[in-house]
């Protein structure tokens, strides 16, 4: 088992409603987090990554401007500003298998319906730090590997072709957050 400490990492929160970002900023300062940024809409919240750089975002899909499948695409792309990499779990009310899908194929890194509890904020923030995914790089993706199960024996209509992907080396969350000891 891994330590984790939440004081090196950095949080981006974005979310439309004031008493939302309330209880996420109150979650993550619980597990230890120091620091937290918020952003009221999609725009903001993609201003502030590029100012911030922070190491995990957590953002709300339905929002003003543009919304957390916007934000996750425009942070996904390699050549903006920031970091291509950082994990972001989407947070929404909508949880049925096509807005899951819908998610994972903009980028998003991990998934978490509403309401949220600090059990399931805390486990996929300690999957993405503990167990990231590798980036992969295809002709229409990039982002995190969207197969959580990589077994070689499927042979369903959506396998991957013959020509695998390319996978991209990216920092650590886990080197910059494991407590000593």
């Amino acid at each position: 088992m891994y330590g984790i400490d939440f004081n090196k990492l950095r949080f981006l929160v974005c979310d439309d409603n004031a008493h939302m970002r309330r209880i996420l900023r109150t979650l993550l300062h619980s597990f230890g987090a120091r620091e937290v940024y918020e952003a009221e809409d999609g725009a903001t919240a993609l201003e502030m990554y590029t100012h911030y750089v922070p190491d995990i975002v957590i953002t709300d899909w339905a929002m003003p401007i543009f919304d957390g499948i916007e934000l996750a695409q425009m942070i996904r792309q390699p050549e903006s500003k920031g970091n291509p990499f950082a994990p972001i779990i989407m947070l929404t009310g909508h949880s049925e298998k096509r807005r899951v899908t819908v998610a994972r194929d903009a980028g998003v890194t991990e998934f978490l319906a509403k309401p949220i509890s600090a059990k399931g904020l805390y486990q996929r923030i300690l999957n993405v730090v503990v167990s990231p995914r590798p980036f992969i790089k295809t002709k229409n993706y990039f982002g995190p590997d969207r197969r959580r199960n990589t077994s070689n024996a499927y042979i369903g209509p959506e396998r991957r072709g013959t020509k695998e992907p390319d996978v991209i080396p990216h920092p650590s969350l886990l080197d910059k957050a494991r407590t000593p000891g």
